[in-house]
């Protein structure tokens, strides 16, 4: 079953690899689908700027909301903070299991959410710099 399957028309993909990888027949499928592909290095980011893979999903987060802007850093700020420094979050059992191994890499929880922001904080910025910011459709009152 191919990658895509179920992918709306017009709908994204993001890859986490920088090379190009999507064999041409699945390229002339996603080009009919109307797809926008984008892919980064996400692993490799989260190494060199965390020092850790643990913050690859933060590095796709940072790309997702630097496409599409419908969070802006502040709520996501807002939204780390709660997960890694307390708050409402409910953790399930392989959340904890993830969270005592990232604890162990990291030994305060200020250092995790620094690295993690800092993370998402450069494909965010990645994204603008590759021209990749969707454009949004103003809504005219009638």
């Amino acid at each position: 079953m191919p990658f895509y399957t179920g992918l709306k028309k017009g709908g994204m993909v993001l890859i986490n690899t920088d090379a190009d990888i999507i064999p041409d027949e699945d390229k002339k499928v996603l080009e009919k689908l109307g797809a926008k592909v984008y892919t980064i290095p996400a692993t490799q980011i989260a190494r060199d700027i965390a020092g850790t893979e643990l913050a690859t999903n933060m590095a796709m987060i940072g790309l997702f909301f630097g496409i599409t802007k419908l969070v802006n850093i502040d709520h996501i700020e807002k939204a780390l903070v709660e997960r890694f420094l307390g708050g409402s979050f409910v953790a399930s059992g392989g959340t904890t299991a993830l969270d005592s191994a990232i604890e162990k890499k990291f030994k305060k929880k200020q250092e995790l959410l620094a690295k993690n922001l800092e993370v998402i904080k450069y494909t965010l910025k990645l994204a603008e710099e590759r021209g990749w910011v969707e454009e949004k459709e103003e809504k005219v009152a009638t």
